[in-house]
């Protein structure tokens, strides 16, 4: 016979399945003790911890129902049962297994930890407990990610393996399939614009030879979206007001290997803009606002230009303090006229001005050094140019890798905020020891210890050494960019630079130059310097009497083998590009003048000028462009001939690509070149990242380069440019800078020397 005090209590889930039927009522009674029966993996703890009723507690139905409940809420469990022996509660669990392995086989589009991620996301992980339902969501999961790159006939199966010890392995079998590609894409309602033209403007495109990389032949939700957008935006920044997209239809083939897009548009009329209004608390001049607007009455219209001049609205109120400036354009449409006026609304907000600037991260270096460079100031009015120029400043510094300016609202206030400067900071000093080779300098063996943030100072100090076939240079220098207090830099140059030009297409000559020098910069505003600069030289020239042409004997008849000459530096330049390392934008003037002055017993001058200009257009976005173009002229005076050894002379890496390095201009009887007082290079760039690589210092190119030199008293041709085109790489790697090139000159002469691939690798000082 049963024990009369045995007494089993009722579940919750029991009883609301047999609803119908009469629920047995127990006898309450008070938990002298509890037990816990069937766990294996978990303790009795785990239990105690979740079991809402405890030792001395009256246990009746409804306590005994919120046990069960509770127990079965955490997921542990897939059975839970409550059995009452005299006084003792007994608690039986049956345990859900837990997930020990998971094996991922046939992935090849993504790796496997990229998928385990994934499932992780979904609830199944090793360790974690197995739940059938998380299951098939996570194979869900790994469907969706498949299916975000195009394989829509990918499919997942999934086994389930049981363990010792309540576990289980499971296994995900992958069968990827092919991706799924889109076959066409039409356009319906298209009558002002062609259909080739629309969709050259979308990022998804029908499969071509560069979509490979690309994957714009992958179907996606998320880049129809924004293709759609695109569309929009193409025909409201060109006058169409009305445009609309009717309906967009995404069809696959029965064998999910193609895709079909349709999309039906109504183009409507072409609108202009007829009259601009401002309204609301015009604190700045309404003529100041006007010259801000993009468009002008006849304009046609477009919402670009509109959205454009409610930023410049906002950005020039945010210069004076108004940093929660809120700009609204209403339109004002006449349908008959086809003609949209606008009224740009100006709420400004409180003016807020900066209460402190806290900055973050810096561990070499000195705040000071940071706290030179800002422009924002603390206790005075906010400015969102200030605040952005001051970042572009920080980071053309070169010693942070990462700067952030934060603007948080000071707590309790309206009308202040704090400016918190986050940088990253980076290796600046480095001990370089290696080998380079150009086809110029051939092998070379450098080395180097510099730092460009000496002692968290700004300053920088450096130690060089090279040796290469052309160029050997020993040189120390030292650089503080704040010399004075109003940013004027100074520095200081010692050196001695070895010159041999037997192994270049020159007439050969060997120079062995040592001397130091002294250099200030004083800034005149925000981008523009002007520099000036001081060094005594010591020239010591060496000839072969035998195979040197007359006028280089001519000039050691004069001057003697060594000369000492004072040479005087001026230039200027004005910098707008936003890196230095690795600009997409900006614009580079830079004008240098050298002079041989007395008491040297060189006289000459040599001039020079750069224009560089670059930009990047929004669209879209990667793509580069570079205009580049530099100007030299060089002379004697006060009855001076120009020292031969300061020719300007071109061809190879950094001037014109495709020609033999400094094998443009003149030459002499023997077909050797001797370089001119006038020089003219011009280059025009595209550059792009490398497809699959993410590091932004991997650049590809392609350029069209051109230019020549000119002796003295030869007259300035234009059939004498050379030029080339061609394709190239370049890399700032860890050792210094790579540069490859192929070129395809296509405007030579016939004594020409060509190189169509040429590279350097290694910094060459």
């Amino acid at each position: 016979m049963k024990n009369p005090r045995f007494r089993p209590l009722r579940l919750a889930i029991a009883c609301a399945l047999t609803a119908s039927l009469p629920a047995l009522a127990i006898q309450p009674f008070v938990v002298k003790d509890i037990r816990v029966e069937g766990v294996q993996r978990t303790d009795a703890g785990t239990v105690f911890s979740y079991l809402p009723v405890k030792v001395g507690e009256r246990l009746d139905d409804d306590k005994s129902v919120r046990a069960v409940k509770a127990l079965y809420a955490t997921g542990f469990y897939s059975d839970v049962r409550l059995e009452a022996e005299g006084d003792v509660l007994i608690v039986f669990v049956q345990e859900r297994p837990a997930i020990s392995v998971i094996e991922i086989e046939g992935a090849k589009e993504f790796t496997k930890d990229n998928l385990k991620d994934g499932l992780k996301q979904a609830g199944i992980a090793e360790a974690k407990i197995y739940d059938k339902s998380l299951l098939d969501r996570a194979e869900k999961e790994l469907k969706r990610q498949y299916t975000s790159r195009g394989f829509y006939s990918s499919t997942v199966k999934t086994t389930v393996t049981p363990l010792e010890r309540n576990r289980v392995s499971l296994r995900f079998d992958i069968d990827e399939g092919e991706i799924t590609r889109i076959s066409d894409i039409n356009i319906i309602g298209a009558k002002d614009f062609s259909e080739r033209s629309l969709l050259r403007s979308m990022q998804l495109t029908t499969p071509g030879w560069l979509t490979w990389i690309t994957k714009d032949d992958q179907y996606s939700k998320q880049k129809l979206t924004a293709d759609l957008e695109t569309l929009r935006s193409f025909y409201l920044n060109r006058g169409y007001l009305e445009f609309s997209i009717d309906s967009t239809q995404v069809s696959i083939t029965p064998d999910r290997e193609k895709i079909f897009i349709t999309i039906a548009i109504t183009e409507g009329p072409v609108y202009r803009l007829g009259e601009v209004k401002f309204g609301g608390d015009l604190i700045v001049a309404e003529r100041e606002l006007r010259e801000l607007v993009s468009l002008r009455a006849g304009d046609t219209f477009s919402r670009e230009k509109i959205i454009d001049s409610v930023k410049r609205i906002t950005d020039r109120l945010g210069n004076d303090g108004y940093s929660f400036a809120n700009v609204n354009p209403v339109p004002d449409v006449d349908r008959d006229k086809r003609v949209a006026s606008f009224t740009f609304f100006v709420d400004p907000g409180r003016r807020v001005y900066v209460r402190r600037l806290n900055i973050v991260g810096n561990s070499r270096t000195q705040d000071a050094v940071i706290r030179r460079e800002l422009r924002q100031l603390e206790g005075s009015w906010y400015s969102l140019e200030k605040i952005a120029r001051s970042k572009e400043r920080l980071q053309r510094t070169g010693y942070f890798s990462e700067v952030n300016i934060e603007t948080p609202a000071v707590a309790g206030t309206a009308d202040q905020v704090d400016a918190v400067v986050t940088v990253t900071e980076k290796n600046t000093g480095s001990l370089n020891f290696g080998l380079g080779y150009s086809q110029a300098d051939k092998l070379t063996v450098s080395a180097s210890v510099s730092q460009a943030n000496i002692f968290g100072s700004g300053n920088q100090l450096a130690f060089q050494i090279n040796n290469g076939a052309v160029n050997k240079v020993y040189s120390v220098s030292f650089i503080d960019p704040y010399w004075t207090i109003d940013g004027i830099a100074a520095g200081i140059d010692i050196f001695r630079r070895d010159v041999d030009t037997s192994s270049l297409a020159l007439t050969a000559y060997q120079t062995t130059s040592t001397g130091a020098g002294v250099s200030f910069g004083v800034p005149i505003t925000e981008y523009d310097t002007v520099r000036v600069g001081f060094t005594l030289e010591n020239t010591r020239l060496k000839l072969d009497p035998f195979s040197t042409p007359p006028r280089y004997l001519d000039f050691v008849n004069v001057f003697g083998e060594r000369t000492d000459t004072l040479r005087t530096n001026l230039g200027y330049s004005r910098d707008t590009r936003d890196s230095l390392t690795y600009p997409t934008k900006g614009w580079l003037s830079d004008f240098a003048l050298e002079v041989g002055i007395p008491p040297g017993d060189l006289k000459y001058y040599r001039a020079s000028a750069q224009q560089q200009f670059l930009w990047t257009p929004e669209w879209p976005g990667w793509l580069t462009f570079l205009a580049n173009a530099e100007f030299g002229y060089a002379d004697g005076y006060g009855g001076k001939a120009l020292p031969f050894f300061k020719n300007f002379y071109a061809g190879g890496v950094g001037s014109v690509r495709g020609f033999e390095a400094a094998s443009l201009g003149p030459r002499d009887l023997n077909g050797d070149v001797i370089g001119g007082n006038r020089r003219a290079i011009a280059n025009l760039e595209f550059l792009f990242p490398m497809p699959g690589v993410k590091d932004k210092s991997v650049r590809l190119s392609t350029f069209l380069d051109a230019g020549s030199v000119w002796g003295v008293g030869e007259k300035v041709s234009a059939s004498d440019i050379r030029a080339s085109a061609g394709i190239a790489v370049s890399w700032d790697s860890p050792v210094g800078p790579l540069k490859f090139s192929f070129s395809a000159p296509f405007r030579t002469k016939e004594n020409d020397r060509l190189e169509r691939f040429q590279f350097q690798l290694g910094r060459i000082f």
